[in-house]
């Protein structure tokens, strides 16, 4: 099996990267946000539909150096 590779910054090539998470504090939140595969559906009262479909926790690295932003799922 091949080793994970570093984590980086896609905007300026750092490797000096800090983990954290995008909190999601709206109306009924588990306080964390969850990517869900598939294009954002509606239904007939206008939520979300989400019945049935995968989430994966978002995982947040924020570049030391330039403060960029980068988002993966735990899968």
């Amino acid at each position: 099996m091949a080793p994970k590779p570093t984590p980086h910054c896609t905007h300026c090539g750092s490797t000096d990267l800090e983990q954290g998470f995008i909190e999601d504090s709206g109306e009924h939140a588990k306080g964390y946000a969850r990517w869900i595969p598939g294009p954002l559906e509606f239904g007939p009262l206008g939520g979300v539909k989400r019945w049935g479909k995968t989430r994966f926790a978002v995982v947040a690295y924020r570049c030391v150096v330039c403060a960029h932003l980068e988002l993966f799922v735990r899968a």
